[in-house]
């Protein structure tokens, strides 16, 4: 299988100074200096990298972490745990999460419309907080009916709150480790 690559991230954390303690050594084109935490926007990756000088990032600004020529990242340090995220990058994490959810709509819709059983006993569907077996087959039953349009559909149609908030809460989970099965991160 093909290594996916984040294209896209959304900043958490700008650290003008780099970490405390951070000594980038024995690794071509490292420096000391400013750095962002991120997560990516396809695959809820969390990164590391450093930002160009003089640049000053804020969080939730959209940044290129692809593998072409990048305007604001100079380098990706790599990937990194939840645990491992400031204190400010945790408490950006789960606004920035429902951004990239509302933004991604199209992507999430077809999720409720195609997902399929991860094992007899138990459906993807019921991995999301606030999905239960009743609510599952109302998904189910309804989406077979006709496919849902958009999020204000599945709400409406399945008497479920806010699905953006159920999937950013399912998404939290799979970073924090919380979860052994992974609907919509990658590990680690």
């Amino acid at each position: 299988m093909e290594k996916q690559y984040e294209e896209y991230a959304y900043v958490l954390d700008f650290l003008q100074h780099g970490k405390p303690g951070f000594r980038p050594t024995g690794r071509a084109g490292y420096r000391a200096g400013a750095l962002i935490q991120c997560v990516g926007e396809e695959f809820f990756t969390l990164l590391e990298a450093l930002v160009r000088e003089e640049l000053i990032l804020k969080p939730q600004d959209r940044v290129y972490v692809g593998k072409d020529s990048r305007e604001e990242v100079t380098y990706i340090i790599g990937r990194i745990g939840y645990e491992e995220l400031t204190a400010s990058a945790k408490a950006e994490l789960p606004s920035t999460v429902a951004k990239i959810v509302q933004n991604r709509e199209a992507w999430f819709v077809n999720f409720f419309n195609t997902t399929r059983a991860i094992t007899p006993r138990m459906h993807a569907l019921e991995l999301i907080p606030g999905i239960g077996k009743k609510y599952m087959w109302q998904v189910i039953n309804e989406r077979e009916k006709k496919p849902f349009l958009n999020y204000e559909d599945i709400k409406k149609r399945t008497e479920r709150p806010d699905p953006v908030k159920l999937i950013t809460k399912r998404v939290m989970e799979e970073l924090g480790g919380e979860s052994k099965y992974r609907l919509f991160t990658r590990f680690h």
